[in-house]
């Protein structure tokens, strides 16, 4: 039996994110999948990070174990062949230690959400990003966010259906950069809750927007309905997971 830890790319739009059930495809079912054929094992897979439908990933780092010496090579030409036109990609793999955990071992998160903010609809970067037709004033949304950093109680900005113990969580960073018609926010933390960070894009599209919205009084609040609309999946990108 050896332990594996992957990294893998994928594009969630037809997915119905990471965790696997009878609804859909999931990333989660595509590697199981992939695993079973490749070995005859379906070991349970486990993500840094669970992503909903629609959201897409640049480097989400995952574990399983499976039965034999194979090497880490043949596990990642073998897992592609059988990934072979679906939405996920093996980008690395190595053999790891018996107690890696790619979830409880992370020490830090990063996604990356992109709106593409022109009159025109997206149409090459359709589902890849979230449009906002009106002019934003980036100034103003890096104002908000910066109130954002730091060791806050995120219940104003977490989904109803979140299963976090805590609502308490320290946001590392928010960065906010433009380039051209793109608007790219970057978030770095050791945990989210589930949706914080579209929640948190939601609120700051808003104040973009020109809404006032006084960011110590929304975290006051404790109360979803205080902080803006959820933004849509389709921006949403995790980059990179730390160990």
């Amino acid at each position: 039996m050896a332990r594996y830890k992957v990294i893998l790319e994928y594009d969630g739009t037809d997915l119905i994110g990471w965790q696997e059930n009878r609804q859909g495809p999931s990333v989660q079912s595509l590697i199981k999948d992939a695993i079973e054929k490749f070995c005859g094992a379906r070991p349970d897979v486990i993500a840094a990070g669970r992503t909903d439908s629609g959201v897409h990933a640049v480097a989400m780092a995952a574990h399983f174990d499976i039965d034999g010496e194979h090497s880490a090579e043949t596990v990642t030409r073998a897992l592609n062949f059988y990934l072979k036109n679906k939405p996920v990609a093996v980008l690395n793999c190595e053999i790891v230690s018996d107690d890696f955990n790619a979830r409880f071992n992370c020490i830090a998160r990063h996604y990356k959400y992109i709106v593409l903010n022109r009159s025109a609809m997206p149409v090459l970067n359709k589902n890849r990003v979230c449009w906002v037709p009106r002019k934003l004033d980036v100034d103003a949304m890096r104002a908000a966010a910066e109130k954002m950093v730091g060791n806050h109680d995120f219940t104003s900005f977490r989904a109803s259906e979140c299963q976090a113990k805590s609502p308490i969580k320290t946001l590392d960073k928010i960065e906010i950069t433009q380039n051209g018609d793109e608007i790219v926010f970057e978030f770095s933390a050791r945990s989210f809750l589930h949706h914080m960070v579209r929640n948190i894009v939601g609120t700051l599209i808003e104040v973009g927007l020109g809404k006032p919205y006084d960011i110590d009084a929304v975290f006051a609040a404790k109360n979803r309905s205080a902080a803006g609309p959820t933004a849509p999946a389709s921006g949403l990108y995790f980059m990179r997971a730390d160990y």
